[in-house]
């Protein structure tokens, strides 16, 4: 169901980056891949995409059931955009880290490309040095080890070729390549991962995304974009970009960032957002918000009284809200059927600023 006909009209000019080793050379995109990300760019002028992560796969005392989604039982509409994490694709595992199967995540992902909307991929990776997860931070030296020389290089060159091999296999029954916004290595300004602020050094972190971005385009991976995306812990835009890779590598400036306090909630996300703004003007680059919510969701006008105001002020192209957990309790941050805030995210949907599915006419990948 249309609620607003959006008519994408985008002329794509040819890229020329420098690489990691300092070669310049044309990046190689999918056109598919080229079109989202200037309908990226152009998004804010028509309104922002809501966005639930594993929207498809599982919801509130529901998993796997065919076109089954909590945000579309609500309101009649799938989210344009929805998230999936494809931790221990490098373990070689059939199942994510969340109990997904993979082949069940390529079939969401292609079944949301289809409808016309956006996919975006996160990799909570274990730790390859002690075997943890990616919250194991015993060990200061991992992505040391990880990079060239390192003791763990050649057995993390191998965990990358496994999400490539994955994000190479997301395509259509015509042989399309689905596009993805990857997000690796984020919240890097927090040290709950391996990854973290602590862990590494500004030039480890930037070689560990050099040695990513590289590696994928060594295995074709030619349907990628790619999202730098902190937590809420920069104070300006100076610490914001202090372990950024480069405008050769990212595509797109994000930041994850949740409601506990909401007086403290409206002062972080704005101050980020502002920040968001700032950098994304000055390298002509989209901005998101690549993760947000209230867990439980207990205020009954969040989404009109909280949400909305944020991104109507802000240039913002995508605002998406983490999972609705079936396996924990009150670990959601979408509505349900009969959930305090269900009608008045209703409200919310039918708002001519915000963008579902149905609102996007099947134009994210034309140009």
């Amino acid at each position: 169901m249309n609620k607003k006909i959006l008519l994408i009209g985008i002329t794509l000019l040819s890229l020329s980056i420098t690489s990691c080793q300092q070669e310049v050379e044309k990046k190689t995109r999918s056109s598919e891949t080229e079109a989202l990300l200037a309908n990226l760019k152009e998004m804010p002028t028509i309104g922002v995409m809501f966005g639930h992560h594993d929207d498809p796969l599982y919801g509130i005392g529901w998993e796997g059931d065919e076109d089954r989604s909590d945000v579309k039982s609500v309101c009649g509409d799938y989210p344009a955009v929805m998230s999936y994490d494809i931790g221990h694709i490098e373990l070689g595992a059939n199942q994510s880290l969340d109990k997904i199967p993979f082949d069940k995540i390529r079939k969401a992902i292609i079944d949301q490309y289809n409808r016309g909307g956006m996919n975006t991929i996160s990799w909570h990776l274990d730790n390859p040095k002690t075997g943890g997860s990616s919250w194991d931070v015993s060990d200061t030296t991992v992505v040391a080890s990880v990079l060239p020389g390192g003791d763990n290089h050649e057995l993390f060159v191998g965990w990358i070729d496994k999400a490539a091999d994955f994000m190479n296999s997301l395509q259509t029954a015509n042989g399309v390549k689905v596009p993805i916004l990857f997000r690796p290595w984020h919240e890097h300004t927090g040290s709950w991962f391996w990854w973290g602020e602590k862990l590494c050094s500004p030039e480890q972190y930037k070689a560990l995304w050099c040695m990513t971005y590289d590696r994928m385009k060594e295995r074709g991976v030619d349907n990628l974009l790619y999202a730098y995306s902190p937590g809420i812990e920069p104070q300006d835009s100076t610490q914001y970009l202090a372990k950024y890779p480069g405008d050769d590598i990212i595509d797109l400036f994000g930041f994850d960032g949740y409601q506990f306090d909401r007086d403290q909630y409206l002062e972080w996300m704005n101050n980020s957002l502002t920040i968001l703004e700032q950098v994304g003007k000055a390298h002509s680059k989209p901005i998101a918000i690549t993760e947000t919510g209230y867990e439980a969701i207990p205020d009954s006008t969040w989404w009109t009284e909280t949400l909305l105001p944020l991104i109507d002020k802000y240039p913002v192209s995508y605002a998406l809200v983490w999972r609705n957990a079936r396996e924990r309790d009150n670990h959601y941050y979408a509505p349900y059927p009969g959930q305090t805030s269900a009608d008045n995210f209703i409200e919310f949907y039918n708002q001519p600023q915000t963008l579902f599915v149905g609102d996007l006419n099947r134009k994210l990948y034309k140009h």
